[in-house]
């Protein structure tokens, strides 16, 4: 038997703000601690008027924590050499999601980051 769900139709402004949260998360390759601050910055002022933004700008932030946690992680590795080669995948791997979720807020669909701590709810 086939459900029926329900498609709730986002406007472009909604979706394009939800994608906003994701990619200002690339500002943390340029601006140190600018993967946390740019997702913090978009939810907090587009949060309590466009819905999809204070979802998507939960998971975005929660996956940057997540992140910023491993990247300390890898610089104390660093001294036993395997931060040397845990930093680059930890940044692929931040690089490749922020990308994937992005598209996916673009298409006003929801992304769940793997590997992401649930701190914000």
């Amino acid at each position: 038997m086939e459900q029926n769900q329900e498609i709730k139709v986002v406007n472009k402004d909604d979706r394009t703000w939800a994608m906003l949260c994701h990619l200002s998360a690339l500002a943390g390759f340029i601006v140190p601690f600018g993967s946390v601050l740019g997702p913090l910055i978009i939810w907090l002022i587009k949060k309590d008027e466009m819905p999809i933004v204070d979802i998507h700008g939960k998971k975005a932030l929660n996956f940057q924590i997540t992140m910023a946690i491993a990247y300390f992680v890898c610089f104390l590795l660093i001294f036993a050499a395997v931060g040397l080669l845990l930093l680059p995948m930890v940044a692929i791997f931040s690089f490749v999601m922020v990308v994937i979720a992005s598209v996916k807020a673009n298409d006003g669909k929801e992304f769940n980051y793997p590997l992401s701590l649930n701190l914000i709810k």
